[in-house]
């Protein structure tokens, strides 16, 4: 049985309650749920070979050598072959610039002393990336069978970033990963998620229907209740390493650095590398020395303004099973420090010296200069296109206004003209040709969403109206839209109405997780109505269907759904062809079919495929009570 994305969720809240009440039993089950795989996989090899050695014993002793027993020889053969390749699971080593002890004493030293007080094992390998990020990572080189390589991963951008005290917290979390029985054992757990997800996928994409017929159905239940538990699991884990980080450098540091990450790391997406991106507009080479800016920047103040809007992004984020990293205000909370009033949260300082600096001495200089020189290297080409895309986009321009002098332009063309003015001259000279716009069309929904930013950003509260207007015709911009007045009301001090639109996305958000949850899986209980297509859409659909050969019938109905009904969700239930022998239906022929149906159907509805095979063979019941359900079938045999 495999989970939905609302199966999921249910299922993690049960396990979170469970694991919170009895954290030894809880871990007891995923150690046991991890050794029922081993047991199964090894159950399934002894299985083979037991079968193996009894032909050949009875040949052996019979002294019988006939062609079906040599052919049930080469069978099992070739299938505990292809059984061990697939178990054997590679994990390619990550990719960075790889750093001896030699070269950088002062950063090998700085971990040493982590890993020593926190009692982590040896790294193999410490790697410098041009992430914000640093990991922690253990590459099984046996697959299955472990024999950990241990690696560091650390971000130079985030040691520019941070200060050291910061960057230990950091750390110091990090290698709380590793650290004790817990994580340890948190870690193999973690290891054999990924493993059993490589597994499946080779399985299923191997293209040999035997290893995969005996492995589907166990597959299919185990791969995602492992899941489930191990991403539990590794959620507890986050909350273990913030702790081991606090023990180890104090609450207030480890509170300190998540801060400062969250508010460092938007800054660097906008408006660090959004400035250095708008210069494409200009220079036809890209910048050769973008890391040393960064680094600048970094050792700049934040404005405060900017510093509060940023950390209140990020304290308005919810933990979702997207990610197992708790959010930042769960992870204050359980450092317990997080203050009851939000505004007495402490704001990052500017830094005198980075970690950088202070941690890697001298050598930064010359590492500031490999990634200035990877970065241009990566960019030049696609920096040099992107200008001369900029550059035809501002021939079109001048074609516009050109044109807009001696004739009336379409709706497309004044359109355009708006965006790329707004591009390439600014707001100011935008916004005259955006009212134009909305003369004509009050109702536009991108002229309105964009007229109400292009006010806001000239703090005129007026253009609240504007984005109104769009989302109220849009549902799908209601949360960037009320996120963009709760950041301008914000910034005016007006909490109170802010509070209003950060309630509103919420909900909203809520409301649209729901209806895409009801939208992403379909159950036999569900209830379907009447497709309600015109006939020319109809013909259409049978036109189109009737081109794919390996298709028997096809049913199409809307479902039923609870939340914004008035956004159609269409079932496309899709029988096929199974020869005299019959065929074993494998996952990826079913997938490359659906995938092959959604790239070429035209069908401009939101549509959900679903094959009428194997464990879903009992929806075509349901599909075919309702009527005029049945839209093509293929009569050839």
């Amino acid at each position: 049985m495999t989970l939905n994305q609302k199966q999921f969720d249910i299922l993690i809240q049960k396990l979170e309650v469970f694991a919170r009440k009895q954290p030894s039993g809880y871990k007891l089950r995923v150690a046991l749920l991890a050794t029922l795989g081993y047991a199964y996989i090894f159950a399934i090899l002894a299985a083979t070979l037991t079968l193996l050695v009894g032909i050949v014993w009875l040949m052996l002793n019979t002294r019988s050598f006939n062609a079906n027993a040599i052919k049930a020889i080469i069978f099992l053969l070739a299938f505990g072959l292809i059984l061990v390749r697939s178990l054997w699971v590679s994990f390619p080593a990550p990719t960075g610039l790889y750093v001896k002890r030699k070269d950088l004493p002062g950063l090998y030293a700085f971990v040493d002393e982590l890993s020593s007080k926190l009692q982590a094992p040896c790294f193999h390998q410490i790697l410098l990336v041009d992430d914000f990020n640093a990991a922690v990572m253990q590459r099984p080189r046996l697959g299955l069978l472990g024999w950990q390589q241990n690696y560091l991963i650390i971000g130079l951008p985030l040691m520019l970033a941070l200060t050291t005290e910061q960057f230990r917290a950091v750390l110091a979390h990090e290698l709380g990963h590793l650290s004790g029985n817990h994580s340890r054992f948190a870690g193999w757990i973690y290891r054999q998620r990924l493993t059993w997800y490589r597994i499946a996928e080779g399985l299923g994409a191997g293209g040999n229907e035997t290893s995969w017929f005996i492995f589907e159905r166990f597959l299919k239940w185990y791969v995602p209740f492992f899941n489930a538990y191990s991403f539990v699991l590794a959620r507890m884990d986050e909350y273990e390493a913030d702790r081991c980080a606090a023990e180890l450098t104090g609450a207030k540091n480890v509170a300190e650095a998540l801060i400062n990450v969250d508010i460092k790391a938007r800054f660097l997406e906008n408006p660090f590398f959004s400035s250095v991106y708008k210069r494409v507009q200009t220079e036809i080479d890209a910048p050769k020395i973008v890391f040393t800016e960064m680094k600048s920047a970094f050792l700049k103040e934040i404005p405060s303004t900017e510093s509060s809007l940023y950390l209140t992004q990020a304290l308005a984020r919810k933990t979702n099973n997207d990610d197992t990293h708790p959010c930042l205000r769960d992870r204050l909370n359980a450092l317990q420090c997080l203050p009851k009033n939000l505004e007495e949260i402490s704001l990052p300082v500017t830094m005198k010296v980075s970690a950088a600096r202070e941690v890697l001495g001298t050598a930064l200089d010359k590492l500031l200069e490999h990634f200035n020189q990877i970065w241009y290297d990566q960019m030049t080409t696609p920096w040099r296109q992107k200008y001369a895309q900029f550059q035809e986009s501002l021939a079109t321009l001048k074609k516009l206004e050109s044109k807009s002098k001696e004739d009336k332009l379409n709706t497309e063309e004044s359109w355009q003209r708006v965006k790329l003015t707004l591009e390439f001259k600014g707001e100011s000279v935008a916004f005259p040709l955006l009212k134009e716009l909305l003369d004509i069309d009050s109702n536009d929904i991108s002229a309105n969403y964009l007229m109400g930013q292009v006010l806001l950003n000239q703090q005129n509260p007026s253009g609240i109206k504007y984005i109104e207007k769009a989302m109220d015709r849009d549902i799908h911009i209601v949360v960037d839209g009320c996120q963009i007045i709760y950041s301008f009301l914000m910034q005016k001090g007006d909490t109170n109405a802010a509070q209003l639109y950060k309630q509103r996305a919420e909900k909203h958000y809520d409301k649209m997780l729901k209806a895409q949850q009801e939208r992403e899986c379909i159950q036999t209980n569900d209830k379907f109505q009447p497709h309600g297509l015109s006939q020319a859409q109809l013909n259409s659909l049978y036109q189109q269907l009737s081109g794919y050969t390996q298709i028997k019938t096809v049913y199409l109905v809307q479902k039923t759904v609870e939340h914004f009904p008035e956004k159609a969700l269409y079932i496309l239930g899709v029988k096929r062809k199974v020869g005299f022998w019959g065929e074993v239906d494998t996952p990826q022929k079913n997938s490359n079919l659906v995938q092959q149906l959604s790239d070429e159907l035209e069908f401009h509805h939101n549509i959900f495929f679903l094959m009428l095979t194997g464990e879903y063979a009992n929806f075509e019941k349901p599909l075919r009570k309702v009527p005029d359900a049945l839209i093509y079938k293929n009569h050839q045999k």
